[in-house]
This record gives C-alpha cells, sequence and structure tokens, in this order.
C-alpha cells in the first residue's frame, strides 16, 4: 500500500481549516457520515477521510479538487444521485476497479 505523509487538521493551520470546510458544504449530505468502519475509523483519527488527508500537505489543491467533485454533485443540476451512481459503477466496471 502506498504511504502518503498527511497533516493532521489539528497541525494544519487556518489555510488547511478553511480548505476542508470550504468543499464540505459542497458534498451531498450522504457524504457526511463514513460508509466503512475503516473509513470511521480512519476519519476520526484524522479529522478527514484518508482521499481528503492525502491532499493536506497543499490546502489550495484540496480545496479545488473536491470543491469540484462537491459541485458536480450538486442537486441543482440535472442527474439525480442515482445517475451519479450509474455512471460511477459503469465507469468502475469499465475500468476493472474493485471499488
Amino acid at each position: 500500500m502506498t504511504w502518503i505523509r498527511t497533516v493532521p487538521m489539528k497541525e494544519g493551520g487556518e489555510r488547511l481549516r478553511q480548505a476542508v470546510e470550504g468543499q464540505r458544504h459542497l458534498y451531498p449530505h450522504e457524504y457526511a457520515e463514513p460508509v466503512h468502519a475503516l473509513a470511521a475509523a480512519e476519519a476520526a483519527d484524522n479529522d478527514m477521510a484518508g482521499i481528503v488527508a492525502s491532499h493536506s500537505l497543499i490546502p489550495d489543491a484540496l480545496y479545488h479538487a473536491f470543491a469540484t467533485f462537491g459541485t458536480l454533485m450538486s442537486p441543482d443540476l440535472p442527474l439525480n444521485r442515482r445517475h451519479h451512481e450509474m455512471i460511477a459503477t459503469m465507469v468502475s466496471v469499465t475500468n476493472r476497479c474493485h471499488y
């Protein structure tokens, strides 16, 4: 497994806190709670999920990468959540991803 140095929220300063909080409000409410037990433990230890924490060294990149995704998931757009899930599933199958 790849190891990426991360910065915990409590050590990241104001810039990291603003980046994480700024992108969080754009996500659908279903994303507020981690689904998998390991993800929940990981988030509790690091104050953020692993994929978000992997961007913690560059708070501006963290914000822009995850805010883009959050904006694309907006309920104001014509696709419903089920459409997003269907597209994600087909992309994963096509790319032979296990998730």
